[in-house]
């Protein structure tokens, strides 16, 4: 889902986006002249490897997302929550898709590997 920089106004503008089984839903919001600010429910559930034994399991999750949303280059080192859509259009199937990537790029471990304190071999 794409939306023009400059459709985005002070009122807040409601949407909703499903990738991989994961939705985000939230508002968009003009902050200032080249800011818009992104205030998200980002929930769902998704396949995950066990990086211990390496059994795919399906994990629900559920956070909050607020972004800062900038049509030019920004220099601010105070805010790092800044994505910056250089070409005037804000993509949300982008945000999202990041989403799920830094989720499933994270160490993530079964219920059994979770509670197990056993150390862990195994051969192929």
């Amino acid at each position: 889902m794409k939306i023009v920089f400059d459709k985005v106004g002070s009122t807040a503008k409601p949407f909703e986006l499903e990738v991989q089984g994961m939705k985000m839903a939230g508002t968009l919001q003009k902050s200032g002249y080249h800011r818009v600010r992104l205030d998200a429910k980002v929930s769902g559930e998704m396949e995950l490897d066990c990086d211990r034994c390496g059994v795919t399991y399906t994990a629900p999750s559920e956070y909050a997302l607020k972004l800062t949303l900038s049509d030019m280059v920004s220099e601010d080192k105070d805010d790092l929550d800044i994505i910056e859509f250089l070409d005037g259009v804000i993509d949300l199937t982008y945000i999202l898709e990041s989403e799920i990537n830094a989720l499933q790029g994270t160490y993530h471990y079964c219920s059994e590997c979770d509670d197990s304190d056993a150390d862990f071999e195994r051969e192929y």
